[in-house]
């Protein structure tokens, strides 16, 4: 067989050259080449001229089987790096101007498209030079591969819905029995309280108001001038001095009432009318409108105890506003812990000026009981005194304690007492008050019909509530209860537990609604209560008067060191103060003259005598 049968395989693509012709098909010979020399495959181990050292390590199996990996692995890559690149080419970049109009041919049934402002570019900016000014169908671009649409936008990320709550997961739990006495911690403890995730919570939140049965209007008197005490009236300034007939007139419930509720002197609270408030804060005030969590300290009487376990939610959307005077402002600034937006902490701190009352705790009353007018356009509130500190987020608190039970008003009852009448004792017995006034204001409610509780009034639970912590929504009945209660602390004493029961019975023989008083134990479980500045200072010093002198022995001389006093650890119930710890002393005996020592038979034995 010739050499000109055959094809010689050229190129790097491995086909045959294919034999060539001349004019009048003739085969042509094909052009001669050089003859190939034929060498040896190389040996794959050989130690003179390829790996010596490969060879020598592993030997020639191992070698062999690298170099097989070796290539295996770099024709994978090679392969790998191939297909992406091919990827990216088909995935081209187009740059599209806005198209101008978009028709729709009713005898086609095609939408047609007018892309005369339509310009597709390509990889380097260049313009495809197929598009004419033409109106085409869209189905016909699409055929020819033209028309490409980019791929929409993915959608902005959603917030994950909370799920509807079909059965609550609070349905079945039961308050457990109280643990039993210690004597190490006397006194009330708390209770396990079930809350659900602040999420859930939040979610279960009222859209719209509460009706307010009976109250739809509820207006405020406002007397500028002539502002003078009658026979019959008792209060203050403040409150508008009023008289015995407004104040039954005002039990009197219907849709629309002009009663008395503070801040007489103007139209708008906390603006020259006692209780005043610059305007900055005044316009921070009247900016929230969601949940405000309120306190006040007054006189410097408690320490300013910082909200805790207080959520990110509730952080941006929650009000904290701490109400104080000059003398607790004071105290604040000596420690510089207010930042340049007036924020101790959580609470935005607002200084009152002009104060209604020279009684601090009278004071006090007032943003506890006239919220609603200090925050106008707030639907629910969260009131706790000064020296209460909040461990739970509002968010919880509210739908435990509210929204859960469809309640507007909630407030815990003593944890110990339930009849007035020992509640007034138990003010006089402590010096919480003048005793003539707390008798006073006892006796007038007799005459009006105040009885000692019994289980009769279930199911009224309570007389005498725990009034550190209110917790309402703002609809007119709430504001309306709010209001009369507050003209009882302004008309006799400060002590409100003692005008409550009064207040409410009178209000809800006139109109359904009802107090969701829950447990004392359930209010310990989400604030814990510290002493009031004065106890805590009385107790300083009671401890400093007490420290004796404790004899220590050195030689033979003894030397009185002053004991150390011992550090208090205060908690929300009892003080529990740090052992002290007394310095061992040796008995020395005195020696007589010419004595001898005998040792006893009985060693390790001492005699007692019990006699």
């Amino acid at each position: 067989m010739t050499g000109g049968s055959l094809g010689l395989r050229t190129g790097s693509y491995g086909s045959l050259q294919q034999q060539q012709q001349s004019p009048n098909n003739s085969i042509l010979p094909i052009q001669q080449t050089s003859p190939l020399v034929v060498r040896k495959p190389l040996k794959m181990c050989s130690k003179e001229r390829f790996l010596p050292r490969i060879c020598k390590l592993f030997g020639r199996r191992r070698a062999g089987m690298l170099i097989l990996a070796a290539v295996s692995l770099l024709v994978f890559l090679s392969l790998f790096t191939s297909l992406y690149k091919e990827e990216d080419a088909q995935e081209v970049p187009v740059n599209r101007m806005p198209v101008q109009s978009i028709s729709h041919d009713g005898n086609k049934g095609a939408t047609m498209i007018n892309i005369r402002s339509t310009i597709e570019y390509g990889e380097h900016g260049k313009t495809n030079d197929e598009f004419k000014p033409s109106n085409v169908s869209l189905h016909e671009l699409e055929n020819r591969g033209h028309l490409h649409f980019p791929a929409s936008p993915p959608p902005p990320p959603i917030a994950t819905p909370v799920a509807p709550l079909t059965v609550h997961p609070c349905a079945h739990f039961m308050v457990p029995p109280p643990p039993p006495s210690d004597r190490r911690r006397i006194g009330p403890r708390p209770c396990p309280v079930c809350y659900i995730p602040v999420e859930q919570a939040k979610s279960l939140m009222p859209a719209t108001p509460s009706i307010s049965p009976v109250v739809k209007n509820l207006t405020y008197i406002v007397q500028v001038e002539n502002l003078v005490q009658n026979n019959s009236a008792a209060g203050s300034t403040f409150g508008g001095y009023p008289s015995l007939a407004e104040r039954d007139d005002s039990y009197n419930l219907k849709e629309s009432m002009t009663i008395h509720c503070g801040f007489v002197r103007g139209n708008k609270p906390g603006s020259n009318t006692g209780f005043d408030i610059n305007e900055a804060d005044l316009l921070e005030m009247e900016l929230c409108d969601g949940i405000v969590v309120a306190s006040a300290v007054f006189g410097n009487y408690d320490e300013i105890q910082q909200p805790k376990n207080i959520s990110d939610v509730a952080k941006r959307d929650v009000c904290f506003f701490m109400f104080v005077d000059e003398e607790t402002m004071s105290f604040i600034n000596k420690t510089n812990a207010l930042d340049s937006t007036r924020r101790l902490g959580l609470w935005r701190v607002v200084l009152v000026n002009n104060l209604p009352y020279a009684d601090a705790r009278r004071t006090g009353k007032v943003p506890k009981l006239l919220l609603h007018r200090l925050f106008p356009n707030v639907r629910f509130s969260i009131w706790i005194d000064g020296k209460l500190e909040l461990v739970r987020d509002p968010y919880q608190i509210l739908e435990r304690f509210l929204w859960r039970t469809n309640a507007t008003f909630a407030i815990s009852r003593h944890y110990r007492r339930f009849d007035v009448f020992e509640e007034a004792e138990a003010n006089k017995a402590a010096g919480k008050y003048d005793n003539a006034s707390i008798d006073a204001q006892v006796e007038f409610y007799k005459k009006e019909g105040l009885s000692p509780y019994s289980s009769a009034k279930l199911p009224i639970t309570s007389d005498v509530p725990e009034g550190c912590v209110i917790i309402r929504e703002h609809i007119p009945v709430t504001n309306l209860f709010t209001c009369l209660w507050f003209n009882e602390v302004d008309r006799f004493t400060s002590r409100d537990q003692l005008s409550f029961s009064t207040v409410r019975d009178k209000f809800i023989s006139k109109v359904n609604w009802g107090i969701n008083m829950f447990l004392d134990c359930e209010r310990r479980n989400f604030v814990i209560q510290a002493y009031h500045r004065d106890v805590l200072e009385q107790r300083n010093a009671m401890r400093a008067a007490a420290a004796r002198l404790l004899p220590v022995v050195t030689g033979d001389r003894h030397v009185n060191l002053p004991r150390p006093p011992a550090t208090p650890l205060v908690n929300d119930r009892v003080v529990v103060r740090n052992p002290v710890r007394k310095l061992p002393t040796k008995r020395v005996r005195e020696r007589k003259t010419g004595s001898r020592r005998h040792r006893s038979k009985n060693a390790g034995f001492k005699e007692t005598n019990f006699s």
